[in-house]
């Protein structure tokens, strides 16, 4: 049950500073957006991001700072692994399986609700 709370907390905290950012500076989604991946990406990378999995699971994992961590710890993996070229095929490697969860589910929608562009 704990993990569930720290899980809920710390997702909530992530989308508690994205609303703020929002309301109250002129960055646009899309900006907010590439500074999550990227500040995910920079904690991840510095070890800094494991101490927010470790208390917020899910929580930490599942939103735009989680996708840059995974960016991150599977580059630094395949760069150990596999030199140079895991520079390259790490990210790649380590997030293709979420990628492809999302153009999957994301057809499915498409397929049972009608989709409309905003007017």
């Amino acid at each position: 049950m704990k993990s569930y709370i720290s899980a809920f907390i710390v997702g909530g905290l992530i989308c508690v500073i994205a609303q703020i950012l929002m309301d109250k500076t002129k960055l646009t989604p899309g900006r907010i957006l590439v500074a999550f991946v990227t500040a995910g990406t920079i904690l991840g990378a510095l070890n800094i991001y494991d101490k927010v999995v470790e208390i917020g699971g899910a929580g930490a994992t599942v939103p735009l700072p989680g996708f840059g961590f995974a960016l991150a710890k599977s580059t630094i993996k395949e760069v150990k692994e596999q030199g140079v070229i895991g520079i390259f095929t790490g990210g790649i490697k380590g997030t293709a399986g979420g990628i492809a969860a999302v153009i999957f589910f994301g057809y499915i929608m498409a397929l049972i609700f009608n989709p409309k562009t905003k007017s």
